[in-house]
């Protein structure tokens, strides 16, 4: 079953308020049980596993920052008065 917009955006919150920082602790944690390893090697890790926690989550984020699909368009708006808006007096 697939999600609807509006759950999709409730997950999507949940995920980067609640999930993303558990992770972050994790991944800080299980890294500091190894050595130190060279700048660049910790860099890259880093940025692997910075990557590697969206990839399961991709079909909860996508689209999820356009408007609702499903809801109805937006009223047209007013058009302008044609006399040029003012209050009449110069």
């Amino acid at each position: 079953m697939a999600l609807s917009w509006k759950a999709r955006r409730r997950w999507a919150l949940a995920i980067l308020v609640v999930g993303m920082p558990v992770y972050v602790v994790v991944v800080v944690n299980l890294l500091a049980l190894f050595d130190r390893p060279p700048f660049l090697v910790e860099l890259a890790v880093y940025v692997v596993l910075g990557v590697l926690w969206a990839l399961p989550f991709r079909f909860v984020f996508r689209g999820v920052g356009r408007p609702d699909p499903d809801a109805p368009p937006p009223p047209a708006p007013a058009a302008a008065p044609r006399d040029g808006g003012g209050d009449g007096a110069r």
